[in-house]
């Protein structure tokens, strides 16, 4: 496996490959990886003949007070576990690279309206953040396809958003998320949980089974259901952000099921870990 830290190297890599008549596929992360990235880049390997992977982590999706400094960093971990995958290249650029006149002077990639709501209103510019790296590392690596897993399902959306409306070439694909025996969701931030908050956590997820179950089952009454759902998360010790039920092929809100697929989209907070997860139904 190469490790390259500069756009130059990665562009001389991929056009080596490409000329060879290859396809290329890219996992973006920010490290930390666990059997949830792992997956991502065993799909890749089998969408491409070349992979990349890129660990970086994006000052400009941080928000003032949230865990920059503290998110975990364990670049020579993730090294050896990509060298057990299908992985040609790992690419971990600095600051410099990718902000080279500096973050806050950068030119920024905005997805209007989508990027304001449900985890976008608890964190302000978040969004930005995330689709403005994105947009970098789709032009450094210029890659044929680019995965992400649907755990972060409201940054899928803005990422295929983003690659449609910039007339960027490569696809999206969407990877299921990744669960523990129990069901929790693998995130890097998990690792952040006592045990006390980790016995807890999986109600996030009975918490959407559940509301899955009564919209399959022909309950109509959106805002009853979200409800429902905060108040459960809330008796399993859990402090809700939000639940929000809506159309999976837009984000838009909806007040009674139509016959469109749903998705049923919740963050919640154990402590000061903030915990997100969705699950999609056709009701």
């Amino acid at each position: 496996m190469i490790t390259a830290r500069t756009a130059q190297e990665i562009h001389s890599w991929v056009r080596r490959w490409k000329s060879a008549g290859q396809r290329v596929a890219f996992v973006p992360t920010m490290g930390n990886l666990h059997q949830g990235h792992l997956e991502l880049c065993r799909q890749a390997a089998i969408k491409a003949d070349r992979v990349v992977v890129s660990i970086y982590v994006n000052p400009l999706q941080f928000g003032e007070g949230e865990d920059f400094e503290q998110y975990p960093r364990t670049l020579e971990q993730d090294r050896l576990r990509l060298t057990r995958e299908s992985v040609s290249l790992l690419f971990t650029p600095t600051d410099e690279v990718i902000y080279p006149h500096g973050k806050r002077a950068s030119t920024q990639v905005v997805v209007p309206e989508l990027s304001d709501i449900l985890c976008g209103s608890s964190r302000p510019r978040h969004f930005i953040g995330v689709t403005t790296v994105v947009a970098k590392l789709l032009n450094i690596v210029q890659p044929d396809v680019v995965l992400l897993g649907e755990k972060d399902f409201q940054q899928l959306y803005l990422i295929r958003r983003m690659v449609e409306d910039l007339f960027m070439s490569p696809q999206v694909i969407g990877v299921p998320t990744v669960r523990e025996a129990d069901g929790l969701a693998m995130s890097s931030r998990n690792s952040y949980l006592d045990a006390e908050q980790r016995a807890r956590a999986p109600a996030l997820y009975r918490c959407l089974r559940r509301l899955r179950e009564r919209l399959q089952a022909g309950e109509r009454d959106i805002a009853a259901l979200e409800q429902q759902g905060r108040e459960y998360l809330t008796a399993a010790g859990l402090r809700p952000d939000y639940i929000s039920i809506r159309k999976a092929a837009s984000l838009a809100p909806l007040r009674e099921p139509d016959g469109e697929e749903l998705v049923i989209l919740a963050a919640a907070y154990l402590g000061e870990t903030r915990l997100i997860d969705n699950l999609r139904v056709m009701p």
